[in-house]
């Protein structure tokens, strides 16, 4: 009998075929190529003059913050947003 490693399942239910995204080396390319453009766009922030309206645009990250914090709101209000809206699974069947 032979082992089976974790992948295995999932390359049967795609046919074996392996994609790039499968080798864990690939993910963490990926992982760290976002963490670098971050840090760069946040470095960037200091670098181009902004045109702002209220003076709390002016803060370094302002921007990047804001979004970050907005998209996090976002997933929380919608978990509690389920809990309200969500139907049973048998919903279309009854």
């Amino acid at each position: 009998m032979t082992e089976s490693s974790p992948n295995d399942s999932a390359q049967e239910g795609n046919g074996g075929k392996r994609f790039w995204l499968d080798d864990i080396r690939n993910v963490h390319k990926v992982f760290w190529a976002l963490v670098v453009l971050c840090a760069a766009l946040l470095l960037a922030d200091a670098i181009y003059e902004k045109h702002v309206i209220l003076s709390f645009e002016k803060w370094f990250g302002f921007y990047g913050l804001f979004g970050f914090f907005g998209s996090f709101a976002l997933v929380l209000i919608a978990r509690e947003l389920r809990k309200i809206l969500m139907r049973d699974e048998d919903y279309y069947d009854r």
